[in-house]
């Protein structure tokens, strides 16, 4: 199946590594190309080199206001054109509502949300028909997930702000789509799963929860998000798409 990205532009966060840099291997594998953005400059140096002459890497944090006008920039200047965003977005602390400080809700509403709608707003703006937003977002959007106060908090508002905008943009032929993931053995998840001091166990009950009964890969995520991404889905907008081997219970 041709998805249609042969020579389009996406800009991918925090795509040094996890579930960003997944999908920007399979865009560009689909004739794509990418700029992808990280805050440590190795790090997303290193990704861009291994893509080829289809990436580049350019370091930046989401929640630096001017953040979002340099990555369009960037694709722009490196490639020519600019179809299209996928916003990925750091994780924020782990912990109860009573442990997290003011402080911590304030850092991670600036990154975690604020960042995520500045960029998201800046691309509306830029993109034209047939362009694509794409928010990688978590299944606590539907259900709280235990132990992630702070995420359970930011990203639900996160895909209300998503489908007020896929409602805002869509009669210019622009859409805008969010990823769920669930348990994707990146090491986001390593990391959540080693806080329990057994993450051998973790990993075996969470994937009994799990119909398909294991832990999906990056790769697996990537393809999903490249189809929402591509022309191929162009009658797909508003949505938030669970990619968790069936663990929501809900429709």
């Amino acid at each position: 199946m041709d998805l249609g990205l042969k020579d389009r532009v996406y800009v991918l966060t925090g795509a040094s590594r996890g579930l960003g840099n997944a999908t920007a291997r399979a865009l560009v594998a689909d004739g794509a190309k990418v700029v992808l953005s990280g805050r440590d400059e190795k790090t997303v140096t290193a990704a861009a080199e291994e893509l080829g002459p289809a990436a580049v890497g350019v370091v930046a944090d989401n929640a630096d206001p001017g953040a979002a006008e340099r990555l369009v920039s960037a694709a722009r200047e490196r490639f020519g054109r600019f179809d299209g965003v996928l916003i990925s977005v750091g994780g924020p602390p782990a912990g109860s509502a009573a442990d997290i400080t003011d402080e911590q809700w304030r850092a991670s509403f600036d990154s975690v949300f604020l960042g995520a709608v500045r960029l998201a707003r800046t691309a509306a703006a830029e993109l034209t028909e047939g362009g694509v937003i794409g928010f990688v977002l978590s299944g606590s959007v539907h259900e709280p997930i235990q132990g992630l106060t702070v995420s359970n908090g930011l990203r639900p508002g996160l895909a209300g702000f998503a489908k007020s905008l896929s409602v805002e943009v869509g009669p210019r032929g622009i859409r805008v789509v969010g990823l769920l993931p669930g348990r994707i053995y990146t090491d986001r998840v390593r990391e959540l799963d080693a806080l329990s001091g057994d993450p051998e166990e973790v990993r075996a009950s969470s994937s009994a929860g799990i119909p398909l009964r294991r832990y999906g890969s990056p790769d697996e995520f990537g393809q999903v998000a490249t189809f929402l991404l591509s022309p191929a889905a162009s009658y797909v907008t508003g949505v938030m798409l669970p990619v968790d081997g069936g663990a929501l219970r809900g429709f």
